[in-house]
């Protein structure tokens, strides 16, 4: 693949023209304009900071992400910082962007990321590590940090993924562990406060590190054994020998952007979202936002309202969405959905919950949110047996399922769609059988009611196994033991109202391999982008064979990361990653996994997990709940 012009325009006015020139000859020109409803655009000369949020997918799915929104919204609040936009170009844009010699730029001024002080990436998904370089690339930035100079912007990164930063390590300055919000702005300052006295940038990382939830991989040193195992992790003197996440402490009263950009184009959430708390209680094995995102933390019911009129007002979206890892959840759930449907009904918004558990399914409630349009409803049993929801501590019942079935269909409703992994540790073909059974016991209510027409979908995805989970030393199946699982479903569930979706088993295979990998894997993405790899979470774009070619190139098994039992006793590559939850908690839910044995919700039985007694002391729950783990 040929390496972008090195003479890439740095001319933003010249840019602007060209972009205009080759617009139209691209798909969804209108990803790259700009110039949205409530977009900030704030003087460069008055302002000591410069940073643009890069989010490494195209416009509609960056635009969804409610990180970017409240980090957008909160660093333009300071009066000193600026921050502006960019996303991936489609294959075609960026076509177009070499023949012309354009960089990658940011949508409010059409400046190039090298005119920027910090370039701020949000991984949000392993399959997405491509397009972070491939942008890097593109901008004629240098991938690997000990290439850039003093005259190079600092790359930065945060998001769920960096809770294992080590894939990206050799190309990222420094990570920001955990929630930012108050985080990003106390970094921003020192980067002003020595961009003001001229400090070298090792200098002021030697000050970065200092703060909470900062990772910077050129302080730390891996030893390797000669199984390729870690022997150990050295710190550099002054940095932390475990970096611990950032907690937002007061959730009621953080940060809120009111005035969120309208698209000029249909995102992909293209609504208001209201964030109802944040966390999760509930413990699911599988599940690490449930374990990084701890404690749960509520906003009050009269904040929310609050939050949803002014949105309302300054945005015209005709829907808002109520999102959290399990809204159903939501101590307030009730009191502010009637408020909500009392107000916003006179107003043509409808209201949605994006995420509904079978056990705290409401049909009420689904009725109420849904009286403009019966969409169809989804629910994740995850597991086709008992046995193996009580070993991912799913904590519902098949009664759960087919109540909800039952009440859904006589509510009207034609579309169930049932969410489910294989390849979960412990699983045999029995559990499989029962994702079959399911879907016929929830189609066969439907025929009892007089539902002539009712479908139901059944979506299997490949387990992978994810850092700071109690299945993080689980070998994920090989990809083609997925495959047989994934045929035999497909045999089994013949009945023309079935509907079989499916993951591709490459993708979960790569996706396993970034996920439970450490620096060395840093090789392989640099020959993956330089090979062709982007837009990995595509399907239409994602190439295993190329992946495959890269990983004999580079010398790497990916069966040592993917599929590998790890032994518990192992030093994993994220273990100087603190997100609060103990390795030791980890290790006893995985044991208790192992023996079927489920473990309460935290909201009613403390599991000890670690994190309330050492990162949220002070952490305010605004509800008449409470989390005590």
């Amino acid at each position: 693949m040929p390496e972008p012009n090195n003479e890439l325009l740095q001319d933003r006015e010249l840019i602007r023209r060209k972009i205009e020139r080759i617009l139209p000859e691209v798909m969804k020109p209108g990803r790259y304009v700009g110039g949205e409803w409530n977009i900030i655009q704030k003087d460069w000369e008055k302002t000591d900071v410069h940073t643009v949020f890069v989010f490494p997918d195209v416009y509609e799915v960056g635009m969804s992400n409610l990180a970017l929104r409240i980090l957008y919204g909160l660093i333009n609040s300071y009066q000193e910082f600026l921050c502006e936009r960019a996303f991936a170009p489609w294959p075609d844009m960026e076509q177009k962007m070499q023949q012309e010699r354009i960089p990658v730029y940011a949508l409010e001024s059409s400046r190039p990321l090298m005119d920027f002080d910090v370039v701020a990436f949000t991984l949000q998904y392993e399959l997405s590590y491509t397009n972070v370089l491939n942008i890097l690339r593109l901008s004629g930035i240098p991938l690997r940090t000990e290439n850039r100079g003093e005259q190079h912007p600092w790359i930065i990164a945060g998001g769920p993924c960096v809770y294992n930063p080590e894939p990206l390590a050799p190309f990222i300055d420094f990570f920001l562990i955990g929630e930012a919000e108050e985080q990003y702005p106390a970094i921003l300052k020192v980067i002003q406060q020595h961009k003001a006295e001229g400090r070298t940038k090792e200098q002021t990382l030697v000050e970065l590190v200092k703060l909470k939830g900062v990772y910077v991989p050129g302080f730390y040193d891996f030893e390797y054994k000669s199984d390729g195992t870690i022997a150990r992790v050295k710190a550099r003197d002054g940095a932390p020998a475990v970096v611990t996440k950032t907690v937002v402490q007061d959730f009621d009263a953080a940060y809120f952007p009111e005035k969120v950009i309208v698209p000029y184009m249909e995102a992909v959430h293209d609504r208001v979202m209201l964030e109802v708390m944040r966390g999760c209680t509930r413990g699911c094995r599988f599940c690490q936002a449930g374990m990084i995102y701890r404690p749960l933390r509520e906003r009050s019911a009269e904040r929310l309202l609050q939050q949803a009129q002014k949105s309302v007002a300054e945005t015209g979206y005709e829907e808002i969405s109520l999102v959290s890892l399990s809204t159903s959840d939501y101590s307030c759930v009730n009191k502010v959905l009637e408020e909500l449907m009392c107000e916003m009904q006179q107003k043509g918004v409808s209201v949605s919950l994006p995420s509904l558990r079978l056990d705290s399914f409401d049909v009420k409630i689904a009725e109420q949110v849904q009286k403009v349009r019966k969409s169809g409803l989804t629910f994740a049993p995850e597991a086709g047996t008992q046995r193996l929801r009580d070993v991912i501590n799913k904590g519902v019942t098949e009664e759960d399922l087919l109540r909800t079935a039952e009440a859904a269909f006589e509510a009207g409703w034609n579309g169930i769609k049932l969410y489910y992994m294989i390849g979960l540790p412990t699983e045999t073909y029995e559990d499989l059988d029962g994702i079959v059974d399911q879907a016929g016991k929830v189609l066969a209510i439907a025929r009892k009611l007089g539902r002539k027409s009712a479908r139901v979908t059944v979506s299997a995805s490949s387990f992978v196994p994810k850092p700071h989970t109690p299945f993080q030393w689980v070998a994920q199946d090989t990809p083609e033991i997925l495959h047989q699982k994934q045929e035999y479903l497909k045999k089994k569930l013949r009945d023309r109202r079935i509907k079989f979706l499916y993951h591709d088993v490459g993708a979960s295979f790569i996706e396993a391999i970034l996920a439970r990998g450490d620096r060395r894997l840093a090789a392989l993405l640099e020959w993956a982008v330089q090979a062709g790899c982007k837009f990995d979470g595509w399907t239409e774009y994602f190439q295993l064979e190329l992946w495959q070619q890269g990983l004999k190139e580079t010398g790497i098994d990916p069966h040592f990361y993917a599929n590998r039992q790890f032994e518990l006793e192992e030093i994993l590559p994220w273990d100087h990653i603190s997100s609060g939850v103990t390795k030791d908690y980890l290790q006893k839910e995985y044991q208790k996994a192992l023996a079927a044995e489920v473990t309460a919700d935290c909201r009613r039985v403390c599991g000890r997990c670690g994190v309330c007694p050492d990162i949220a002391r002070t952490v305010k729950f605004k509800s008449e709940r409470r989390s005590s783990g």
